[in-house]
């Protein structure tokens, strides 16, 4: 089986489980890994990230094992279209009420 193989048939959770021992050097369950298993798990987890993930990072590995970058205009645009969604909005200072209190107390 090559690699290309092993990449398709891989799930999520095994691709979890790899990348967690590439980062950590141990299994999810606190088993060492060895520096051999610890390359290949990078491999194969670089390989699944280019084969099935969509990625919003600045560098990343291709679909073809070249690594893509994303130029500042190109991030720019991306996390712009992104504010559109309404999700974040700048805070309009012009239009805010002024108020200097930190807290308010009432007479009980």
């Amino acid at each position: 089986m090559d690699l290309h193989q092993v990449v398709d048939n891989m799930s999520p959770e095994m691709y979890q489980r790899l990348k967690h021992a590439a980062e950590t050097g141990k299994w999810p369950e606190g088993t060492p890994v060895e520096q051999a298993q610890r390359d290949s798990a990078l491999q194969l987890s670089m390989a699944y990230q280019a084969r099935h993930l969509n990625s919003d990072q600045m560098l990343t590995v291709g679909s073809d094992g070249e690594l893509v970058t994303k130029t500042k205009r190109e991030l720019k645009s991306q996390f712009s279209a992104d504010n559109n969604k309404g999700e974040i909005t700048a805070c309009n200072k012009e239009n805010a009420p002024i108020q200097d209190d930190i807290a308010r107390f009432t007479d009980i």
